[in-house]
C-alpha cells in the first residue's frame, strides 16, 4: 500500500470505506494522529495545535483526503509541516522557550517515562520515523512517503534510533 502525499490523491485501496464521512474519521484517528504528533514534537500543547490545524484541513479537503490510501498519515505529515513551519516562525522572533515553559507529556509509570525521556533525547529526525513506524504502524515505505524520504533513509533512521533508545535504555538500568 502507498501512502498520497499532501495534496495528491493515490489511487488503490484504502484503509478507510470509501465515502466514510469526516466525522467518523475524525472521531477514529484525532487522538491517535495527537499521541503521535505529541511524540514526535515532544510537545503536547503544540501538537494539539497541529493535530487541530491539520484535521481542519482535511475537512475542507475531505472529498480528496478520503480518498488517499491511508488519511490518517496525510493528517500526521500535515501537522508535522504545520508544527515545523511554526517553530521557524517563534524561532525568528523569540528567544528560544525552555522546558520548564514547555513541559513534557507525562508518563504513567517510570518505564515509560524513562522511554519517553530517551526518546526526547533523540534528533527529530529519528523521532518521527520511530513514531511513524512504531506508533502509527506504517510500513517502510509509507513513512518514506509521509515523510517525503527515501525508504534507505527511514531503515537507517529507524536503526539509528532504536539503537540509541536501546543504549540510553540499558544505561537506566
Amino acid at each position: 500500500m502507498t501512502l498520497g502525499a499532501p495534496g495528491q490523491v493515490a489511487a488503490g485501496p484504502t484503509d478507510e470505506p470509501p465515502g466514510l464521512p469526516f466525522d467518523q474519521f475524525y472521531a477514529g484517528h484525532v487522538n491517535r494522529v495527537h499521541r503521535a504528533l505529541a511524540l514526535a514534537l515532544g510537545d503536547s500543547g503544540l501538537a494539539r495545535e497541529a493535530t487541530d490545524e491539520a484535521m481542519a484541513r482535511a475537512y475542507a479537503r475531505w472529498d480528496r483526503v478520503s480518498r488517499l490510501d491511508n488519511p490518517a498519515g496525510w493528517v500526521f505529515r500535515v501537522g508535522l509541516n504545520w508544527a515545523t513551519s511554526w517553530w521557524r516562525k517563534v524561532r525568528r522572533e523569540r528567544p528560544p522557550m525552555t522546558d520548564e515553559r514547555h513541559p513534557a507529556v507525562a508518563a504513567p509509570d517510570p518505564a515509560a517515562l524513562a522511554a519517553r525521556t530517551a526518546l526526547d533525547r533523540l534528533p527529530t529526525s529519528q523521532r518521527t520515523v520511530i513514531v511513524c513506524r512504531v506508533l502509527l504502524d506504517l510500513s517502510t515505505a509509507e513513512t518514506a512517503t509521509v515523510l517525503d524520504l527515501s525508504e534507505g533513509t527511514v531503515k537507517s533512521r529507524l536503526s539509528r534510533g532504536l539503537a540509541e533508545l536501546r543504549a540510553a535504555l540499558a544505561e537506566k538500568e
